[in-house]
């Protein structure tokens, strides 16, 4: 998805890749964090609650024993416990239990709660001497293993949602990439058809005036006609590229039908170079436009008639009711690309020179002046344009 890329191209790539993972670390490791710890805590007071809640009872059942002159059953308090534990006297030594206390680690019996090595230590005095027993210390030994456990498994979910995010990144950065790609493309190939283009009428001016080449009447109509077509090139770049079609229009009421005339001794000497029939067929019309654009809208379309004809074809030019087709007999466009024909760039056929811009050109004005066009088209039958003026 991201091969073929420029220096810039991929500078931009890793920038929005580094930035979208980036952000999403961050975002992760503080998502993880705060739930490791809301998780911990929850683990810490369930486990410290439930030590109180047996130490209260151990506590209780002391002092029913004394007050009914009954014995310590370690054998039922073992089982019942199920920590280790201990039973302390006055003097802090140990009556019973399996508690096993390394040494350096003593327990303060005067802390309630304390932390030795990785386990908590839960020390309760509410027996205060029945049966001898003045403290009940219970020691956990399950909170160091749940927590190692919950991190195991955040590290394992981190990096599979990670490792999941960076795939969606990959292609997420792709994708944004991708229009930057196609424009590029679009704007490398429309230089080398502007090159092109313009290579053919110059290397015919060079030809005709280049030494020892006579000046008869056919280098004279070369010459005339290639100079024509670099100036209705250099005509529709400069509206396109040079923000001509953003200055001010002398918006004028012009007889449409009068134009189309003018315009079509222009278009002669093109046509008879593949033969063509040119008929007009034209009613007196007008319409509120500036001059200007309404040359390049027709010489637009009529422009494409004689390029994709076929030699010896026809174009008929017909204007009535406000309505102007330009239908041709020439190689016609697939149905499938006629949605595509009026964007920037696109070419629905390779096999005439152009760069595709014309009829972008032809949008825009039309677009401009509320003028609806529509296109119909058969490959190998020709194409017909039919532009309303009334909207």
């Amino acid at each position: 998805m991201v091969i073929d890329l420029t220096r810039s191209e991929k500078n931009t790539f890793r920038r929005f890749l580094g930035l979208y993972l980036g952000s999403s670390l961050i975002l992760l490791s503080i998502i993880f964090y705060l739930f490791y710890k809301m998780e911990s805590k929850l683990q810490y007071d369930l486990i410290t609650s439930n030590m109180q809640n047996v130490a209260s009872k151990v506590s209780s059942s002391i002092i029913y024993a004394h007050m009914a002159n009954l014995t310590i059953d370690t054998t039922k308090l073992a089982d019942f416990i199920k920590y280790e534990y201990a039973l302390y006297d006055k003097q802090h030594e140990k009556l019973i239990g399996n508690l096993l206390v390394s040494k350096g680690k003593e327990i303060d019996l005067s802390k309630k709660l304390q932390k030795i090595d990785d386990s908590y230590v839960l020390v309760e005095s509410s027996p205060k001497g029945h049966l001898g027993v003045y403290h009940i210390v219970i020691k956990e030994n399950i909170y160091h293993g749940r927590i190692e456990e919950l991190l195991e498994k955040l590290y394992f979910y981190f990096f599979l949602t990670f490792s999941t995010i960076t795939v969606i990144a990959y292609y997420l950065a792709g994708m944004f990439i991708a229009p930057i790609i196609n424009e590029r493309k679009k704007l490398n190939n429309f230089i080398k058809d502007t090159t092109h283009e313009l290579n053919t009428p110059i290397t015919a001016i060079l030809m005709s005036t280049g030494a020892g080449a006579p000046a008869t009447e056919k280098n004279l109509q070369r010459i005339n006609l290639s100079a024509k077509r670099i100036s209705e090139i250099y005509k529709d770049l400069v509206y396109l590229f040079l923000q001509d079609n953003k200055k001010p229009k002398k918006l004028t009421n012009l007889n449409l039908d009068e134009i189309i005339v003018e315009q079509l001794e222009y278009f002669d000497s093109f046509a008879s170079k593949k033969r063509l029939k040119i008929t007009s067929n034209l009613e007196p019309t007008k319409f509120i436009i500036d001059k200007e654009n309404f040359i390049r809208l027709f010489n637009n379309l009529v422009s494409n008639a004689i390029k994709y004809n076929i030699v010896g074809g026809s174009i008929d030019i017909e204007l009535k009711n406000s309505v102007l087709k330009v239908k041709d007999t020439g190689i016609g466009i697939a149905e499938e690309k006629l949605e595509d024909i009026f964007n920037r760039y696109y070419r629905a056929t390779k096999e005439q020179g152009g760069f595709g811009i014309g009829l972008n050109i032809v949008y825009h004005i039309c677009k401009s002046y509320n003028i609806s066009i529509d296109v119909q088209s058969k490959e190998k039958e020709g194409t017909t344009f039919t532009l309303d003026f009334k909207g």
